[in-house]
Formats: structure tokens, sequence, C-alpha cells
């Protein structure tokens, strides 16, 4: 741990050196030098008094969420910063290496820094920085709704026209504006679905996460066809330290309860059958299965008495569940609904021509919709957020579905 502190602490000194190379070569103020030594140095005490004071018996709070934000506030824009100033720093050594052994000037073997490069580096720096203070400030709580039509040939008659609302990753103890969150409950009320569904991470890690929020989210309408949920790996409370087993599995019990007192039935492995008219579908509901956080969830177990021609909704938080076994099961799942994800709760989107995120890079399903051999998983890119105080492109979801009878025309 403190090897990793002293590289933190060292890559945070080299970016801070090239940050204020940058506003030197801009300016030669003083006071601007000085005020911004001491809002850089003021930052930077913070964000180290906020890491060693990081404990995992508490796990996330308040000030580990601004700690969070601001590591990156100084990081990011200062990152590429750097990287500008040191590729003219390259160009500097060519140029002074080549001066100096053509003896056109040794004594000036560095050109100077030029001043046009520190303000393009540092233009180019406002646009993370811009990015991130609106994140933090507007875009954790700018709710989209997503509403997407899906065509099934074997889906029965009944439902075709069947609404379906998904949420997930509530992560209830990142909250922080009570009249925000009433608003996304009266966002998924006004949908007029027929089913709730709500695919995990009720909390980060602690059940007592949850209880500010109870009463807002009772909030929720009575659907006509139920609201159902299941956990997710923060749920199980693993990223904590523990007095005691005992302790843990007290907390894990009264995280299941939560889903009680806000009108969700937990689905624990296991499966339960909607009806409408003289017709069914099964929604299947398992634990938390994750390629890299844990492998509670049992789709065999939870699709018993299933047969393979029902048509079937799977709730599984993790999309790498559906990469690894779902897609293939031979209970052909028609539809999965998944989370986790968040898209890494930073990145860019162009709806229906362009999206990117580092998430990408660790999930093949992401954020949205994907299919194949004919099955289809959707990735919620979460309701909530957790680590970073904010969402910069990748905004937080209410995802509404349309499922009807037929095949995909497009």
């Amino acid at each position: 741990m403190a090897f990793r502190f002293i590289i933190l602490f060292l890559f945070i000194g080299i970016i801070e050196l090239y940050a204020f190379q940058a506003i030197k070569t801009i300016t030669k103020s003083k006071w601007v030098l000085i005020t911004y030594g001491l809002i850089s140095l003021t930052a930077i005490i913070f964000i180290v008094v906020g890491l060693m004071k990081f404990d995992r018996s508490v796990g996330q709070t308040k000030i580990t969420l601004i700690t969070l934000g601001l590591l990156l506030l100084v990081l990011l824009p200062k990152l590429m910063l750097t990287l500008i100033m040191m590729m003219e720093d390259v160009l500097r050594l060519i140029v002074g290496t080549k001066n100096y052994f053509s003896n056109y000037d040794t004594n000036a073997y560095l050109p100077a820094r030029r001043k046009f490069i520190s303000q393009v580096a540092i233009g180019l720096a406002s646009i993370p920085f811009l990015s991130l203070i609106y994140g933090m400030s507007i875009g954790k709580y700018n709710f989209k709704v997503i509403r997407q039509t899906l065509f099934f040939p074997d889906l029965p008659d009944a439902f075709d026209g069947f609404k379906v609302t998904h949420i997930s990753d509530i992560h209830s103890g990142s909250f922080d504006d009570e009249a925000k969150i009433k608003y996304a409950v009266d966002l998924i009320n006004e949908q007029e679905s027929d089913l709730l569904l709500f695919t995990g991470d009720i909390v980060n890690a602690k059940a007592e996460e949850m209880h500010p929020w109870i009463d807002t989210f009772n909030g929720l309408k009575n659907f006509e066809h139920g609201k159902f949920s299941v956990l997710g790996n923060h749920d199980y409370g693993a990223y904590l330290d523990w007095k005691s087993e005992k302790a843990k599995a007290d907390n894990f019990e009264a995280i299941k309860d939560l889903h009680r007192q806000i009108d969700f039935k937990l689905l624990l492995n296991e499966n339960v059958k909607i009806k409408k008219g003289n017709d069914e579908i099964a929604l299947i509901g398992v634990e938390n299965w994750g390629k890299h956080f844990g492998e509670f969830g049992d789709i065999d177990k939870a699709s018993e008495n299933i047969a393979s021609e029902d048509f079937k909704i799977v709730m599984s938080h993790d999309p790498s569940h559906w990469e690894y076994i779902i897609k293939r099961h031979p209970k052909n799942i028609q539809l999965t609904l998944s989370g986790h994800t968040h898209g890494m709760q930073f990145g860019i989107e162009i709806p229906g021509y362009f999206k990117w995120s580092l998430a990408k890079y660790i999930y093949k399903q992401w954020a949205g919709l994907y299919s194949e051999f004919g099955r289809y998983i959707y990735v919620n890119r979460g309701f909530g957020f957790h680590a970073y105080p904010g969402r910069v492109g990748i905004m937080p979801e209410i995802t509404v579905f349309e499922l009807k009878k037929g095949n995909y025309v497009a």
C-alpha cells in the first residue's frame, strides 16, 4: 500500500511540475503563480488526507466521494496538459541536440518553451476539467429515459405491446439530493409500464445507506404486473472489512430485506410467471454472477421447470454472465437485462452513431442493446453513481422496453 502511495505522489508531482511550467509560460504575474500554487497545494493535501483516512471497515463516505472527484479533477486535465508539454519537450530536445552538434548555438541548448503551445495545452485541458465539473454538479442526476422496441417471433400474443421499465445500480449510499431522486421516481412512474425490473446494487456496501431513501422509493407506483429485483455485486458487502462474519451476514440479510421495504419481490436464483390473458412469460432472477466479482448466480437452478420454448426474461446484474453462460444456454433465453458497468460514468455518446467508454475494454457488452445467436442482452447504464461522484457523457438511465411480436424490420 505504501508503495502505491509513493507511485501516486510521484505521478502527481510530475504532472504538477508540468502544469506549473505551462502557467509560468503564459503569465509572469507573481500573484497568479502564487494563487495557482496555493490552490493546487490545498487540493493535493485534501486528496492525500482523504486517501490516507479511507477506512475499509466504513467504506465509501461523502468525503471519499469528494476526494475521488477532486483526484480526477486534478489528474485528468493536468495529465492531458502534461502529455502535450512532454511532446514539446521531445521536440525541444531534438532541436537542441541538432543545434549543439551543428555548433549553431551551444549556449542555448534547449529552445525556450513556446507560449502558444502552453496556451493550447491549457485550452485542451480545460475540456475534461469543465466536463468533470459538469458531471459532478449536473450530470450525475441528468436522468435519461431511453425507449427500446424489441421484436420476438415467439412472444406470446397477449404480450404484444407489453411495456417493461428497467433500472439498475441505484447505489443509494452516494445520493445527496432528495429532490433529484424524487424527480427520477416520478419519471419512472410516468412511463406507464406494465412491469418494473431492477437489476441490483441497491447500496454501495451497507444496508443503512438505503434507510434515508426508503420513503422516496416507496413513491414508485404499483405496476400492474409487479416490481421485481435481483442482487448486484455491491449487495454482498464484499468490499468492506467486517468485524465478524456474523456482522457481514446480518448486513446481507438486511440488504435483502430492503427490497421488501420498497415493495420489490427479490428473486434469488428463482423464477416467476407473469400472466396476461391466457398467456404467460417467465421472469428469471439470478444472484450476482460476474467473471471478476463473484459467481453466486445459478441460471440452471433459476430456470427450473421452464421449457426451452417458453418466452423468458432473465435479470442478471453483470453482463459477463450473458457473455460466458447465458447466451449459449440450451433453454434459449430470449432477453437478458443487466447493469453493473455504469459505462464507467465517463465517455462519449452520440445516440445512434457512436459510443465510447473505457468500459468497452473490460466488458464486451457495456451499454445498450446487443444480440448474438438471436438472443438479446440490454445493459443499463445505471441509475446512480459510485466512486466518481458524477457522470460525463454516460448519463443515468431509465430504460423502457416495448415488446412486440414479429421479426425486426430495419
